[in-house]
């Protein structure tokens, strides 16, 4: 942990306070950076700026060093939140392998990082909230006092300056992977499937966009959360640079309150109808598909296996269809209860990264991801979320993403490679992938 901690007195303080609701933009573009946001189906929605304590971590441990120096942080408090939606929490998330990411776009991204925001402002169903948090043994709870009056002030009803700026437009597009070199990757990884070695894998590309304008990150974050007010909206950014990872993932990969869990098997893809009778006729394809079906099992029995050691009971729901502006995907809810009180992160750890997202066995799927990828997978396909004081929290899987900067953006997408998988039907459904961050940069009318 980056901040130091005093012995003698708590080492956070935290006051809230309510707020008539600040406009998304204003609030956005008032907070000091590293800024965060966090959304999510039936959660508050949080806006974070600057950073009161920083996490970070490295390496197979990681999970566990964040999950320590959260406890640390939290353990001694003076903490007055008036409602739990606006009490402070760590936002962050971990890199897909243990080692991080060292080339770029990754190199501000470690294998874990934690943000407890300065100010945090939080869109609850109790209203809006804004928080300050203070850590170390400066931290007093009359300055914070004072730092919470005047950012109040600031925020109070705060609208944007000027109407949403347009979309950047993108100038060029460059692949990491060609078709052909795709074709070999998938030919490769069925043929392991066949003799056994593996069971699925999940191949992804990457594809950097060179930017026509300047992006708004607050303007792609709006234009996402309202396309997909079903998935869960995110953006980090590292301490320096002009970078930022930011997505609207479909993928839950776990949320714990109390000893409750829920999560959910996500996998399994295909397109959108043109009209309401072909999108019926697309998803009871999907639902009777033999790949997409074997693929999604694959993934559900996987999940059920990796919380088991928790749990004292587990059920899982009916198999569904969830639909999103641009794909539809297989869909199985899980909820469990625990045996014992868990830390989120322990779950995390156990769950990180399911077949959706890796493959099986995961050692051999690791590997070759590892060998075929002619990129660095960095936080993409990584567990993204946040931690409170009780060791609740809630994490989803960092797809739909994209590291962005003010002229360029680099977007991720895979897809999980099963022994029937075509080589040339994957490349498609990865391209479908790419639109919920490309329909956001491209230049149209749409608005």
């Amino acid at each position: 942990m980056e901040t130091p901690r005093s012995t003698d007195q708590p080492s956070l303080v935290s006051r809230a306070r309510r707020v008539e609701e600040p406009d998304f933009r204003a609030a956005f573009d008032l907070l000091p950076a590293p800024k965060t946001v966090w959304g999510a189906t039936e959660e508050a929605t949080v806006v974070g700026g600057g950073a009161a304590a920083t996490l970070r971590a490295s390496g197979d441990a990681r999970f566990e060093s964040i999950r320590k120096a959260a406890d640390s942080l939290f353990d001694s408090g003076d903490v007055h939140a008036g409602t739990e939606a606006a009490c402070p929490r760590l936002f962050g998330g971990f890199a897909f392998h243990a080692a991080g990411g060292d080339d770029e776009p990754w190199t501000e991204f470690p294998g874990a990082r934690f943000v407890l925001p300065r100010v945090q402002v939080t869109y609850a169903d109790n209203g809006a909230w804004v928080t300050v948090n203070a850590v170390g043994p400066e931290a007093d709870a009359e300055d914070v006092e004072a730092r919470l009056a005047a950012v109040a002030a600031d925020l109070d009803g705060a609208s944007a300056s000027s109407p949403r700026p347009p979309r950047p437009g993108i100038a060029a597009k460059h692949r990491t992977t060609t078709l052909e070199e795709w074709r070999r990757s998938v030919d490769s990884a069925v043929d392991h499937i066949e003799s056994g070695r593996l069971r699925k894998v999940v191949l992804a590309q990457a594809l950097r966009a060179e930017l026509a304008g300047e992006l708004s990150r607050a303007a792609t974050l709006e234009r996402l959360d309202e396309r997909y007010p079903e998935c869960h909206l995110f953006l980090t950014e590292p301490a320096t640079g002009d970078q930022a990872f930011l997505g609207a993932t479909p993928e839950t990969l776990v949320s714990l309150q109390g000893r409750t869990v829920e999560t959910a098997a996500l996998a399994g893809t295909t397109g959108r109808g043109e009209t309401p009778a072909e999108d019926e006729w697309l998803a009871d394809e999907l639902l009777a598909d033999e790949k997409n079906v074997h693929e999604h099992e694959l993934v559900a029995d996987a999940i059920r296996d990796q919380l088991s050691p928790f749990t004292a009971s587990i059920s899982t729901g009916e198999r569904q269809i969830k639909r999103l502006a641009t794909v539809q995907h297989l869909h199985t809810p899980m909820t469990a209860e625990l045996a014992s009180d868990r830390h989120v992160l322990e779950l995390v750890e156990a769950l990180h990264p399911t077949p959706a997202v890796g493959g099986l066995p995961p050692d051999a799927a690791l590997d070759t991801i590892r060998e075929t990828e002619p990129f660095d997978r960095g936080w993409y396909a990584a567990p993204v979320g946040w931690i409170d004081a009780a060791g609740n929290g809630t994490f989803a899987v960092a797809l739909r993403s994209a590291v962005v900067e003010p002229r360029q953006a680099t977007l991720f997408a895979g897809v999980g490679i099963v022994a029937d998988s075509d080589p040339d039907r994957e490349w498609d459904e990865v391209q479908l992938k790419y639109r919920p961050i490309l329909d956001e940069l491209e230049s149209d009318d749409r608005e």
